[in-house]
């Protein structure tokens, strides 16, 4: 499971939490709510092993996690809020950068299946300036689709989606979740996810 106890972190003098403890079994999802400025995105960088905690520890299965713990990278997929895309590269060129970035191989036929996935499939040619931000968003968590990670951190993931977009992404994460998968999702928005697969954790 992944697991942290006592945490406590700050951004330069200001204390954002501390003492926070959470625990994460398989085949469940852990949302994390909060103002902004809160800490949800330092939550979702220290629990990924990318930002050391000031006070505490995580552990992913029963291993003390340390900075870039080669076995949590093996493991785990972290999705930042922004999209991370080349304004110059195509849908489908991004998502073969992205992919190929987490150490995935994926064929002309894989990238478009996913591209389909999440309803770019007519967009695949298209530089990534001339794409909508919700579009933008929906080619960064086509991802998904490739890279196979049991633990997935997912930092806003419905920004800038629509309603289909956010239906789309709770139904990611809960064919994840049913596959013995687990995810830490930063969120302001409400996503429709089974009750007994949920828990909820408010920075304040």
């Amino acid at each position: 499971m992944l697991e942290a106890t006592d945490l406590a972190a700050r951004r330069g003098f200001t204390r954002l939490f501390s003492g926070l403890g959470l625990k994460v079994e398989p085949g469940s999802a852990l949302l994390v709510t909060g103002a902004n400025g809160t800490g949800k995105t330092t939550l979702l960088r220290i629990l990924a092993g990318l930002s050391t905690p000031v006070e505490g520890r995580v552990r992913w299965r029963s291993q003390t996690v340390t900075p870039f713990l080669r076995s949590l990278r093996q493991d785990a997929l972290f999705c930042g809020h922004l999209a991370a895309l080349k304004d110059e590269l195509t849908a489908e060129e991004n998502l073969a950068a992205l992919v190929t970035l987490a150490g995935v191989k994926a064929s002309t036929a894989q990238l478009r299946d996913a591209l389909s996935a999440v309803a770019l499939d007519r967009h695949a040619g298209l530089p990534a300036r001339a794409l909508s931000q919700g579009q933008r968003r929906r080619l960064g968590l086509a991802r998904l689709y490739l890279i196979r990670r049991p633990l997935w951190l997912l930092d806003e993931p419905a920004t800038a989606l629509d309603a289909a977009g956010m239906a789309l992404v709770a139904t990611m994460i809960a064919g994840h979740l049913e596959r013995g998968g687990f995810a830490v999702v930063a969120t302001h928005q409400a996503l429709d996810l089974p009750p007994a697969r949920v828990h909820s954790l408010a920075l304040s």
